[in-house]
């Protein structure tokens, strides 16, 4: 039969079991934390840029970014439809008033002009003809308004004579009614001659005012198209450098077509963007810093468009004229227009991780210095130099404001 074992040997049994079980787990743990320390993904110091967290004033602005153009720049259209007969200049070219730069093809503007100009002539001779038949007819009128002008004085004198010899009893009463009737009838006859000559005279004058201004009309229309002929011998309206010139000899343009641009390259602004929710920080004079490569220029805000386009709302920033030569058009900018000015707000270097107010997940240094912790910050405004730190982050503490994109899917790292 079974022998009963001791109580001493079940409870020496059951002390050896639970030693070899917490020999296993601190074995398991001490595997663990070795694996993680080995598996821990470095990195090294000078390859990072590391920000302290400090306590200052942070004049706050709005973030944009642009490009350097020209502050002026001048489109050369086609005044006609014509084509392109030569090429004068090469884009890049420094060229002065009145510099030719193409021309195009003018033998039908040519045509056209020399039969605006016969037209003209035309109407000319027109008018020179109808003069003379007016003046010819209202002559004709006069001579007649004169000769029955004397008619109608001789019947006055001989209607006197009649009343005269009628008083005396030599004359008779019909004789009298007869001149009287002679001289009212005469009398008629001249105001209508009056009459037609006024009427003659003003409608030689309205015929001859249409005439007018039908050479008027053909007088403008040739001016135009000298203008436009002038136009067509493509020349710079102003000193400036080509940036741009249609240079296909022969090809066919439509009246406004581009044919060339001109710039003025030694003065520049900067075309920018930013979100329209920031429309209301914008404000035209303000001062703007910008961040063209490695140079760090001032301006101001000289332009805003008053409608936004695809949420984004655009901008002008003149350059002060002193940073002018280290412009080049093209070259892309950040761009940071000043609002406002907080003090004593805890802040960061500014760097490419911020793209704005809100929750960041960034690297903070650890406090023995040797490694990096992915921390939840929440950031609030900023200028072209610090972020606002609004929750997440102590003045002493050393942040992480490198891009650290290759390590999205790391929250520690070996700092090295």
């Amino acid at each position: 039969m079974d022998r009963e074992i001791p109580q001493h040997e079940i409870r020496r049994a059951r002390r050896r079991r639970i030693v070899i079980g917490a020999g296993i787990c601190v074995a398991s743990v001490l595997g663990v934390f070795a694996l993680g320390t080995l598996t821990t993904v470095g990195v090294k110091r000078d390859s990072i840029t590391i920000g302290e967290v400090t306590t200052g004033t942070i004049e706050t602005s709005v973030n944009s970014s642009g490009t350097v153009v020209p502050a002026f720049e001048e489109i050369i259209t086609s005044p006609i439809s014509s084509r392109i007969v030569e090429v004068y200049c090469r884009v890049g070219d420094s060229i002065e008033t009145g510099t030719p730069l193409l021309r195009l093809d003018l033998q039908s503007a040519e045509t056209e002009m020399r039969r605006l100009s016969d037209q003209m002539r035309m109407k000319q001779v027109e008018l020179d003809r109808e003069d003379a038949t007016c003046s010819t007819s209202l002559a004709n009128i006069e001579m007649q308004i004169k000769v029955k002008s004397m008619e109608v004085d001789r019947l006055r004198v001989e209607l006197s004579n009649e009343r005269y010899l009628d008083s005396l009893g030599s004359g008779t009463g019909d004789k009298v009614r007869e001149v009287e009737l002679a001289y009212n009838t005469g009398c008629l006859a001249l105001e209508q001659l009056r009459h037609q000559l006024d009427g003659e005279r003003r409608t030689s004058q309205a015929d001859k005012r249409v005439k007018e201004l039908e050479i008027s009309i053909y007088n403008n229309s040739l001016v135009e198209m000298q203008r436009t002929l002038d136009d067509a011998r493509v020349r710079a309206p102003r000193t400036a450098t080509l940036t741009y010139i249609n240079d296909q000899v022969g090809q066919k343009v439509a009246e406004g077509e581009r044919l060339a641009i001109i710039s003025d390259l030694s003065h520049f602004k900067i075309k920018a963007h930013t979100p329209d929710t920031y429309a209301e920080r914008i404000k035209v004079g303000a001062t703007a810093v910008i961040k063209a490569g490695k140079n760090r220029l001032k301006g101001r805000v000289s332009g805003i468009e008053p409608q936004s386009q695809n949420g984004m709302i655009a901008f002008d920033v003149l350059i002060d004229r002193e940073a002018m030569s280290r412009l080049r058009s093209g070259l892309k900018a950040d761009v940071y227009v000043m609002h406002d000015i907080m003090e004593d707000v805890v802040r960061i270097p500014n760097g490419p991780y911020y793209k704005g107010p809100g929750e960041y997940r960034l690297f903070v240094v650890s406090n023995d210095g040797k490694s990096l912790s992915r921390r939840t910050i929440r950031l609030g405004d900023c200028n072209f130099e610090y972020v606002e730190v609004a929750d997440g982050l102590r003045p002493g503490q050393q942040v992480v404001v490198s891009d650290m994109s290759e390590y999205k899917s790391s929250n520690n790292l070996k700092l090295k």
